[in-house]
């Protein structure tokens, strides 16, 4: 059985760099300065046979207020209420503080299974500090160094029992019910036919500061599982989060705000800000979210530009349309905007929503499954060479230096997003302006709107592994024979 764990404790006592750890992998962004992390993340965690979701929490803060710390203090509440076990980190070095005593008290109350770590356990330093957690009446410390990899062993042991008491009450609860087995599967091996989970669609929610990313998503989930708030640039790092949206398994990835390069000091958004570059790498589409007031401001050109130049699918999403007053007016200001300043993505889907009140989500839901389904769009290649007939007879490509270029033959070579090939005569010579008249006329004429199109030329003997190479000597084997012949 699988169970989850949380991570909790005061900011900057290594839950993230534990996190990382137990996940395989770096997903949290870690830093020296406290309260780097302010979002759940969970991640499928391994720890010798054992396997379980392990969730990353913001560092419990004393605040119980609407103000951003204790927005992230009940999210990390909420993180405890969720979980099987929770995993308290205190600082070995530091040792115990009033701030550790206060959430000790807490876990007794809230958790039903608490495991206490005493992190940067590493060298005798750390010896006071470990004697000390005793006094939190939450049982014998593990001594942990999450940096080296150190005691992992120990919390394994502490984490098996659990899981196991875990496991027989689970099994203990199960309704007993009849399985009628499809014969034929069952004569055929003996075994019931494995049910696979869908590939969830892969969507990143990307834009400035202060658009509305995370209140977007939590208004898809339907609950405020994301932190949200006045302030720009509360979301520090990309958090990915499964969820079926209409009946559709995606998984959506909210991102930092991303503000211009020059502005962008602070070595901690830099993180932020490639963490939710690597998040456009592995999204299928992107949803590049606008604020209603100021859309298309330089920087939302450039993270337009950035998706398509990374072969993504897009959509682009207005918020805050709920406070807009002249609403048709500023519609037709929109698509006007959208036309001229991001040619590249002519035809993606432009739609307008309201992160706040839920409106215009459905209309998102279906942009995006038509974005992800012209991403994967395949063109028959005899489809294509009659298509290409047409516009070359239509516009015939330039002559440079009086020799007209010859286009052959096309084929698709690849989707996701769709890539095209053109076999032709002086590839090198091939101007922008008729690439981008092909181009213009693939979306056209094939609907493939606003999805990125790559479209390459190639001579007749670019893949010919013989060009140029000398012919071979005949072999004396081959003379031999040769003369035999004649």
């Amino acid at each position: 059985m699988s169970f989850t764990l949380a991570i909790v404790g005061r900011p900057n006592v290594g839950k993230s760099t534990l996190f990382n750890r137990l996940v395989g992998k770096r997903l949290a962004l870690v830093d020296d300065q406290p309260g780097v992390t302010r979002d759940l993340r969970e991640g499928p965690a391994r720890l010798a046979d054992l396997r379980f979701t392990v969730i990353d929490t913001a560092g419990l803060e004393e605040a119980t207020d609407d103000s951003l710390q204790g927005r992230m203090r009940r999210l990390t509440e909420r993180a405890v209420d969720m979980a099987d076990i929770c995993l308290f980190m205190i600082d070995a070095r530091t040792g115990v503080t009033p701030t550790d005593e206060v959430f000790a008290e807490i876990l007794r109350k809230r958790a039903d299974h608490v495991v206490l770590a005493a992190n940067k356990a590493e060298g005798a330093a750390a010896d006071a500090g470990v004697i000390e957690a005793y006094s939190l009446g939450l049982g014998e410390p593990i001594r942990l160094s999450a940096e080296h990899g150190e005691g992992l062993t120990d919390l394994y042991a502490a984490l098996q029992p659990v899981a196991d008491a875990l496991e027989e009450a689970a099994a203990r609860d199960a309704p007993v019910t009849d399985v009628d087995l499809d014969e034929d599967a069952e004569a055929d091996n003996g075994e019931v036919p494995a049910i696979t989970p869908e590939k969830p669609l892969q969507v990143a929610v990307i834009g400035r500061p202060n658009a509305g990313k995370s209140t977007l998503i939590n208004q898809i989930l339907g609950e405020d599982r994301l932190l949200t708030g006045p302030e720009a640039g509360i979301t520090r790092d990309a958090i990915s989060l499964r969820v079926d949206w209409a009946d559709v398994p995606m998984r959506i990835f909210d991102t930092a705000g991303m503000r211009k390069r020059a502005k962008v000091q602070e070595k901690l958004e830099k993180l932020s800000v490639s963490d939710g570059l690597r998040a456009v790498k592995f999204a299928e589409v992107v949803v590049i979210l606008l604020d209603a007031a100021i859309p298309f401001e330089q920087q939302d050109l450039r993270i337009a530009d950035l998706a398509s130049r990374e072969g993504r699918a897009v959509v682009v999403a207005v918020n805050k349309w709920d406070i807009e007053t002249e609403k048709q007016n500023k519609l037709k200001e929109l698509k006007e905007a959208f036309e001229r300043l991001l040619p590249q993505l002519k035809g993606a889907p432009l739609v307008t929503v309201s992160a706040k009140t839920g409106r215009g989500l459905d209309r998102l839901h279906a942009a995006i499954l038509k974005a992800h389904d012209v991403w994967n769009r395949r063109v028959p290649t005899a489809a294509l060479n009659r298509w290409l007939t047409d516009m070359v007879g239509a516009h015939p490509p330039p002559a440079p230096q009086g020799k007209r270029i010859k286009l052959r033959y096309m084929t698709q070579a690849k989707t996701r997003p769709p890539g095209f090939v053109v076999m032709c005569s002086h590839p090198d010579k091939m101007p922008e302006s008729y690439t981008r008249y092909l181009v213009n006329g693939l979306r056209l004429d094939f609907d493939m709107p606003g999805t990125p199109i790559r479209l390459t030329f190639r001579g007749q003997g670019d893949k010919n592994p013989y060009k140029g190479r000398k012919k071979a000597a005949p072999s004396k084997l081959r003379k031999h024979l040769q003369g035999r012949r004649d």
